[in-house]
């Protein structure tokens, strides 16, 4: 997102772990929200959760899921 709204295209690494079995999983984010897994064999569900924010009426960007 930050880098859309700045014009630059960024990247972010995300170093989490399986909820399922706990093995670590590292995965790369890039602005157009391009997802790639470092871990071989590994086949992450993930998602990005669409929000309307102009519909927004809970307290936080959180509450509304």
């Amino acid at each position: 997102m930050q880098g859309r709204l700045r014009g630059e295209r960024l990247t972010f690494h995300v170093e989490t772990e399986c909820g399922h079995c706990g093995k670590p999983l590292r995965l790369e984010i890039d602005s157009d929200l391009s997802i790639r897994v470092l871990e071989p064999d590994a086949e992450p569900l993930v998602y990005f959760p669409l929000v309307d924010f102009d519909q927004l009426e809970d307290p936080s960007i959180i509450d509304a899921f």
